[in-house]
């Protein structure tokens, strides 16, 4: 059975590192794990032709993010305000946590 280890979670700052997005800084929307993907907002825009129908009484062009891979992004400090790597740290109560490793501040809140 594979492990898909990822440190992001739905809510974080992340900021783009490759692609037609790079150096846009969004939120996590959502984390598609099976796939290795993450939604970002306001990155890796596209548009879709929607025909109307019942659900969706208007068609039209819908403008929407796509997914984009989970390692095409990188994690920004609440702290020093820039991209930095993360580790996981265990505390004395047995609670793993998410710490900047150039800070040394804990991410998670």
């Amino acid at each position: 059975m594979i492990r898909n280890k990822c440190l992001i979670k739905k809510g974080d700052k992340v900021k783009i590192i490759v692609g037609k997005d790079n150096g846009k800084i969004g939120k996590i929307l959502k984390v598609i794990r099976k796939d290795k993907r993450v939604l970002v907002e306001k990155a890796n825009l596209i548009k879709r032709h929607v025909k109307p129908n019942a659900q969706n009484r208007q068609g039209g062009i819908i403008e929407g993010e796509a997914p984009i891979s989970w390692s095409n992004v990188i994690l920004m400090c609440g702290k020093c305000m820039s991209p930095a790597r993360i580790k996981m740290k265990i505390l004395e109560d047995g609670k793993k946590i998410r710490v900047c490793m150039k800070c040394n501040e804990i991410i998670d809140s």
